[in-house]
């Protein structure tokens, strides 16, 4: 069995829990190793107990790479109880440092996987910061077999142009993991009737988008609401709590299990707000986040944003809403049109769709573990392989 040293820059992140859970699936032995942003610690994630490496926090990056070189020192005592991995992953940038160095702790045998599914604001700039920070990523990448993301924009903005990985790459979608009863799940449309209920899920991070929310919600006086569930990055919010209750026609619900709750909470909602202005004209640019699989997988139909990946995903397949301008104004044009044959004809272009373009099952999850085996039997270097995740 193949046995996978899993690094991660955030334990309590539920997509970490969902790429345990696959990778389990697919039939790999998986220790987690991370930093955890909260002062409690985490017992358990999909079944396994994590080893702590400590506490970071979200943005805060001078001191989060202090806790990095803390936690690099240290990384020979925090592991010193498992068996040498076959394989390593490293989460994100920072997560590929310690991964470099769980290498050689282990004797440099153990291959290492770059899992990038967010391309860092401070790797973008132009300055001699961005200019260190993308020779530190060149650096350590020149250790890793396979680059693991989760949007050909990421290539095509970033990696290829900017020479930042020279090895294989593996596109794995942010797709509903689609296990056991959650992959028979039947989705049932909402009437479509006043309240109409636009879904923001998962990770909430984009004050712009709470705010266009809010003043489209005000203009439209209640026949729309925005309905908002998942992980406030309180970072990016003076009072994310107080903001939502302020306004008459925004809730905020709480967190949610991924993929259990996905059927009860995108069955109570019309629209997907698959937007994102967090890094507008990057990363938020570029991504294809969970919530547009997750939503298209339940029915619900998808708003984005013009000019990003995701439009372009929607465009290619012919479904979906496109927004043209952030505005409530321009919301309100794309909206008020849509009468119940209309929103009926828009959610069935998207049931039209096959349902592995949603999801990725038990045969997508042995897949991507047989791929990571092919790098420790050492198996030539493949091309970019698409695959559902």
């Amino acid at each position: 069995m193949l046995h996978i040293l899993y690094l991660v820059h955030d334990l309590y992140d539920p997509a970490v829990r969902r790429r345990m859970m696959m990778l389990a699936a697919g039939g790999a032995r998986v220790t987690l190793a991370g930093f955890r942003r909260g002062d409690k610690p985490i017992g358990e994630v999909a079944g396994v107990a994590p080893i702590d490496l400590g506490i970071t926090a979200d943005g805060k990056f001078l001191a989060r790479a202090a806790t990095l070189s803390a936690a690099a020192v240290r990384l020979r005592g925090s592991l010193r109880d498992i068996d040498a991995p076959d394989l390593i992953i490293g989460r994100n940038l920072e997560m590929l440092a310690l991964a470099n160095r769980a290498q050689r702790l282990f004797g440099g045998d153990a291959p290492i996987v770059y899992e990038c599914l967010d391309i860092h604001r401070l790797l973008l700039r132009e300055d001699a910061i961005g200019r260190g920070m993308r020779a530190a990523e060149r650096t350590l990448a020149r250790q890793a077999s396979l680059l693991l993301t989760s949007s050909p924009a990421f290539l095509r903005q970033y990696f290829e142009p900017r020479g930042q990985f020279a090895g294989p790459i593996m596109l794995l979608e942010n797709k509903v993991l689609a296990l056991g009863t959650t992959a028979a799940e039947v989705v049932t449309a909402p009437a479509f009737e006043a309240p109409i209920r636009i879904g923001w899920f998962g990770a909430l991070r984009c004050h712009r988008s709470l705010t266009l929310l809010a003043a489209f919600t005000r203009r439209m006086e209640g026949r729309y609401q925005a309905v908002l569930r998942g992980r406030p990055a309180q970072s990016e919010f003076a009072d994310f709590e107080a903001d939502v209750a302020a306004e008459p026609h925004l809730s905020f619900e709480g967190p949610y299990r991924n993929p259990e709750d996905l059927a009860a909470i995108y069955g109570g909602v019309h629209f997907t707000w698959a937007i994102d202005f967090f890094e507008a004209g990057q990363n938020s640019d570029w991504l294809l986040p969970n919530r547009l699989y997750e939503g298209c997988r339940h029915g619900a139909v998808p708003i984005a944003m013009a000019g990003t990946e995701t439009a372009r995903f929607l465009l290619d397949r012919g479904i979906g809403l496109i927004l043209p301008a952030p505005t409530a104004e321009a919301l309100e044009m794309l909206l008020s049109p849509i009468d119940t044959p209309a929103y009926a004809a828009a959610r069935q272009a998207v049931a039209a769709e096959p349902l592995q373009a949603w999801t990725a099952d038990e045969t997508d999850c042995r897949a991507l573990v047989e791929r990571l085996q092919e790098l420790v039997r050492g198996a030539p270097a493949l091309p970019v392989l698409e695959i559902a995740a």
